[in-house]
This record gives C-alpha cells, structure tokens and sequence, in this order.
C-alpha cells in the first residue's frame, strides 16, 4: 500500500509539472511556494527556528490556519521561550498565518508528501513535536516522525462520516499512520467516536472541543461599520445579505434568490465571498449577465457612485469576519452543493442569523447545536432559501432572536485552545529534560 501510494505521489508531480512551471513564471509567490515545496529555505526563513527544535503546526489552508491560532496564541503565552513554525499548504493559508500569527517564529508553505522530501525537512527542522490540525495526517511525513521518534499530536481533530468511509478503503496505511500519533484533541465526541472507529487507541483520544471559538473575532465599531458602508456602497441601503465562502454551483442559485428577494425588499444588497478568490471576477461577469450592477471589492474605489452597485464580490484575504457585521443575514456557503459546508462561526461572532444549505457533514457537531437551538436555518434549495430568506429580513424580532443566540453558542464554548496546549505541555514534558520546561 506504501509502495502504491508514493508512485500515485510520483505520478501525480509529473503530470502537475507544466502547469507549476506555468505558474512559477506567472506568480512570485507560487514560486515561494515551490522552493519551499523543494526544501529550499532562504537563511531568514528558519532564523528564528533551525537548531531550536520548533513545535511545528501543519494546517492544510486558510480554515485550518485560524483554527490554528488560538492554539499557538495561547502556547506562546505558557511557553514563550520554545519555537513555533507553522506551515501551509495553500498560498491563501500561508499569507493568512502571516496576517494573524506574528507569535510564529516561522511560516512555510507544506511540502508534498513525495517518498524523498519529509525525511530532508524533518532532518533539518528537526522539531520537537509535529501537530497536524483537524485532518493533516501524511504518511510520508508520520513516518519520517516516526523514525525519529517525534511526537506527533493531532489537535482540534475533526473526522467526516464521507472520511470514515474513505479511510476504511486504505485501512491498513491510515492505522500505521494512527499508530504513531500519541495524542488526539478532538473538537467533539463524534469525531472521538469516528477516529476510534477508524483504529485509534481510545486511551489516546481525548475531547477538547473546536478552537475555532477562541478566536478573537474582530469586533467593529460603530465608526468602523459607517467607514464600510461608504466604501461599500452600501449607506442607506436596504437589507445587506452576505454569501460567504461559496463554491462553483452556488452562485447561480444565489443570484436567483436575490432576484426574487429584491422583488419584496427593492434596496437590498448582496455581497458574495467566494471560497477560491481567483473565481471572483468570473463571478462579477455572471452576476451581470443576470442583469446586476456587480464590482469587485478591490474596484469599488475606483467608482464615483459606489452605491449603484448591486452585488459586491469580494476579491480580498482575511476581511469577511469583520465585514459580516454589516450583514443582516448571512448564508455560509459550501452547502448548497456537496462541499460539506464551511465554519459558521465567523458570522456567529458578530450576532447575525445564519442561513446554510443540507449540506454541512464537515461541521456536523457545530451545525447540530447551532440548528438544535434555532440559531441557524436549514434549506434544502433556492425556493426555500428565498422563503427564509425574506422571513428573517421581514421579521426583525425573529432576526435579533437568531442573532443573540448565535453570539451566546460562541461564547459559552469557548476554552478549547487552552486545554488543547495543556496537553501538548504534557506530551512535551514527558520528552523534555525538566529545564526545557
């Protein structure tokens, strides 16, 4: 089974090879990207970390990247004087670790899980722990781990029941993998169940609930709410609906229920955040071939009247969290289509009532307690978004109600970083000389 996946590994390199090269000439950070992916560190990169041994933190992309945060926000509070490198494998996670981890000591982009590289970075990196996040288990990398007896610690561990499946196909590769993880902080009993199932010591396996409600959500101002709506466009305007993180396959339906809404509520507004941003201005186009006024975000700047614009589509890194307070009400996207959904935390934050489609089996046990307390709405397609959708925006009572409760779920769940990083201090003392302590 090894054998086979390190040649679908190979493979899979070769046929990509023109299409990196494309895109090397074509983009400076893609080539960062490749460097890295090659193990090849400008000196400055590792300064702070090499011969240091780091704790290393994978976190696949920008999701991973926040859940992230609170962990190793709280982990250099405990213990400042050991390093942290945290590494990406998208060019959005790695500038995202950027902007919101100056604790880091190091940010790198995630080499792949090619037979000849873990071994060579693990070597030189030479980490004290290896802490993969949610679903970051490589096999190539848990044994290179492995082989130099590294702790590996996965942490705010998440199992889909569709991943359940999938892993039961390549039983025998992921139990060796489970083998060598010591420790699993789990975000829920679900997940504890799932990754139990799938072959983990159950004494190995631990709760400590999703981190991702310790983040520091931004809070705006009122000042600041104002200063968006102008840029926006958005001042005096009707209902403001927000469509975050939305796949390929969903705008089509949202354009077609702001249509319908606008037909009861004329001066509403959407914004749309698309979850792969290089899709944003081919959003823009089908926005206005279905007869709106649509810009991009970063464009709006450039327009006299930026209040003539319908729909605004978001082409930028890290600021819908904070633009979610201008919503009054948000569908999170990812669930209209089989995407499993996307973190409905964000919008949570800031009070807003909350509207996904079917499916959300990624954040199964987040979506069971915001629905099971009506936090949060289930439709199943474009008419019954258009229903609830002019429901909650003609019922401000109904809205606020929604609203409160989501912002009272995150605040009574907060806490998970913290037991998170009590565990990784035991799992370390029980490597380290005491003084390292």
């Amino acid at each position: 089974m090894d054998l086979l996946y390190n040649l679908l590994m190979i493979l899979a390199a070769v046929v990509g090879l023109p299409f990196f090269v494309f895109r090397c000439l074509r983009e400076r950070r893609f080539r960062e990207r490749m460097r890295h992916n090659l193990g090849f560190f400008l000196p400055e990169t590792l300064a702070k970390v090499e011969g240091r041994r780091p704790v290393w933190f994978q976190a696949a992309g920008v999701g991973e990247v926040v859940a992230a945060s609170s962990i190793i926000k709280e982990f250099k509070l405990q213990l400042p004087d050991i390093p942290v490198l945290i590494s990406s494998g998208t060019i959005s996670g790695y500038e995202m670790a950027q902007r919101i981890l100056p604790e880091a000591d190091a940010i790198i982009f995630y080499p792949p899980d090619l037979p000849w590289l873990p071994g060579h970075i693990v070597e030189r990196i030479g980490p004290r722990a290896y802490v993969p996040v949610e679903t970051e288990l490589w096999p190539n990398f848990i044994r290179a781990a492995r082989r130099r007896s590294i702790p590996v610690v996965m942490v705010n561990g998440r199992i889909s029941e569709r991943s359940v499946e999938n892993y039961r196909k390549l039983r025998r590769m992921f139990t060796k993998m489970l083998d060598t993880v010591v420790r699993f902080c789990m975000q829920s009993t679900i997940d504890a169940q799932y990754v139990i199932r799938l072959g983990a010591d159950p004494h190995r396996v631990l709760v400590t609930g999703n981190t991702k409600y310790d983040q520091n959500y931004s809070q705006v101002t009122a000042a600041e709410q104002l200063q968006f709506l102008a840029e926006l466009g958005l001042a005096g305007a009707g209902p403001v609906i927000i469509a975050g993180s939305t796949h390929r396959g969903e705008e089509e339906i949202l354009l077609d229920v702001f249509k319908a809404a606008r037909a009861s509520l004329p001066q509403a507004k959407l914004m749309i955040a698309p979850r792969d941003i290089p899709r944003s201005p081919g959003i823009v186009e089908l926005a206005r071939r279905h007869g709106f006024v649509a810009e991009l975000r970063s464009r709006l700047p450039e327009l006299n009247e930026p209040g003539v614009v319908d729909i605004v589509v978001l082409d930028t890194i890290g600021e819908l969290g904070r633009l979610y307070s201008l919503a009054d009400l948000v569908f999170v996207g990812g669930s209209l289509v089989p995407h499993g959904g996307h973190n409905i935390l964000e919008p949570a934050a800031q009070g807003k009532p909350i509207v996904v489609g079917p499916h959300m089996f990624n954040f199964k046990d987040t979506y069971a307690l915001f629905s099971g307390r009506d936090a949060c709405l289930t439709v199943l397609d474009g008419a019954e978004l258009v229903q609830k959708t002019l429901q909650i925006l003609t019922d401000p009572a109904l809205a606020r109600r929604m609203g409160d409760e989501a912002l009272t779920i995150v605040q009574e769940n907060r806490g998970a970083a913290v037991r998170t990083v009590e565990n990784l201090k035991e799992i370390l003392a029980e490597r380290e000389e005491p003084s390292c302590m």
